[in-house]
């Protein structure tokens, strides 16, 4: 009887990897002392909840209806968060939306850590799951929160942000988050940026702490539902029916209805506005045939773009083979059962700042399980995130970071050093209710 207790709990236990040699930090312990203790002795002692099991609600109990709620469920009751939005002009002429979180931050120290968050393929900060994270995270100490600030970075043309330059974004183009960056950092200098991020976004921070190494703005990251190896994770998709003609069909319709509404910006002459043409005129087309057409050229800046091809694409911007480059603790959470992202490096290359986790289910993004008490779904993964947060952001005692300095040249926020990058603020600003998505969009990838 033991050995089927001890089998049926396993069904719900998160798999957890280390690298043989974990990492020595230092950490704040009780009356300011600090102490150095392996990166692995620290998730283990702060991240309890890691290791707690995952049971999802008993009427999603697999990784498609895991999925399917999170895209096609009403969230709009819950978790509301009000943003205060900064629109940042970049050096190339592109435009970025930074949504704040609180509107009103006055009362918060400026050394208060900022959550700074990337959302998935053509979302937004009103995406649920950025919410469910979001909204308890910002609420204040006393009442049960974490008491942080966050910033959700939305991508070109997602979530209301105009497209200002013939180019969109991708899972391989890291310098919007890098400019970002340079301006929480300048408006925020005392303040710790832990970064949090999903599916694409999640790849995107990846590669970015990746190809900072030491110089990495984001002092931790915890990145769920990274897509990780794009080519395998493509190929995988089309081969059932439900992986072509629901998902990889889903997120191409997706992001061919966010090409639409901005393609007028384009110059016809340019091969962008070529390449969006030929895309919309496609038919139901799968993500891989979109990344074919448009994605390869439009997807981000010159160099390395463009591709000669989806693949070319894939295998530069892919995030499974940089782990070993990363110079911050870095959480990776994902779900075996996940339709979207089936194929997921458990090794960690022997990188002893990572650390990767896989729950036996969960979808893609999902995680819903049932409160024990009132019997309302919620949202797992918010457990274990809170606790990395609160975690690297207060407990964990970073290094003096090896960052290039900031000034301003032109009216522009630039690294010094890196001439091609920049950002301004642009003058006005807007509260907005991070419930309101986008129509004709689907949530929740």
């Amino acid at each position: 009887m033991s050995s089927f207790f001890n089998w049926w709990s396993a069904r719900y236990t998160t798999e957890v990897r280390y690298p043989k040699e974990s990492t020595l930090i230092v950490t704040k312990e009780q009356h300011s002392n600090t102490t150095s203790v392996f990166l692995r002795d620290f998730v283990e002692r702060r991240c309890p909840s890691l290791y707690s099991e995952f049971r999802p609600v008993w009427w999603l109990p697999n990784g498609h209806m895991q999925t399917l709620y999170c895209v096609l469920g009403d969230f709009s009751a819950r978790d509301k968060v009000v943003y205060k939005r900064t629109l940042l002009r970049l050096l190339d002429g592109g435009t970025l939306g930074l949504d704040f979180t609180p509107a009103d931050d006055s009362h918060l120290p400026p050394d208060t850590p900022i959550i700074v968050v990337l959302h998935g393929l053509t979302g937004g900060s009103y995406e649920s799951y950025v919410r469910a994270i979001l909204s308890p995270g910002c609420v204040p100490v006393h009442q049960g929160g974490l008491g942080y600030r966050a910033v959700v970075v939305n991508f070109r043309g997602c979530a209301g942000v105009p497209v200002m330059s013939p180019q969109l974004y991708s899972a391989g183009h890291t310098d919007d988050l890098r400019q970002a960056l340079f301006y929480i950092s300048h408006r925020y200098p005392e303040a710790p940026l832990l970064g949090l991020s999903f599916s694409l976004g999640a790849n995107v921070m990846t590669r970015y702490v990746a190809e900072e190494g030491e110089r990495s703005r984001l002092k931790s990251a915890c990145v769920l539902g990274c897509p990780w190896n794009l080519a395998a994770n493509s190929s995988k998709l089309l081969t059932t029916y439900i992986g072509r003609h629901v998902y990889s069909k889903g997120m191409g319709r997706n992001l061919v209805n966010l090409l639409k509404r901005h393609v007028s910006t384009f110059a016809s002459d340019h091969e962008v506005a070529k390449a969006a043409a030929v895309t919309m005129a496609l038919t139901k087309p799968t993500i891989d045939m979109f990344d074919e057409h448009f994605t390869r050229i439009g997807g981000g800046s010159s160099p390395p773009w463009p591709f000669a091809s989806a693949n070319d694409y894939y295998e530069y911007s892919s995030s499974h083979n940089v782990l070993n480059k990363i110079k911050i603790p870095l959480l990776a959470i994902n779900a075996a059962d996940d339709p979207v992202v089936q194929d997921v490096p458990m090794d960690v290359e022997g990188n002893g700042w990572a650390i990767m986790a896989l729950t036996p289910c969960g979808g893609h993004l999902g995680w819903f399980e049932s409160d024990k008490v009132w019997g309302e779904i919620r949202r797992w993964i918010k457990r274990p995130v809170f606790e990395w947060l609160r975690a690297t952001g207060e407990d964990f005692v970073r290094s003096p970071p090896r960052w290039r300095p900031l000034h301003e040249e032109g009216g522009f926020i630039k690294e010094v050093g890196i001439d091609r990058l920049g950002c301004k603020e642009l003058d006005g600003s807007d509260v907005i209710m991070g419930t309101e998505g986008e129509s004709g969009l689907l949530a929740g990838l």
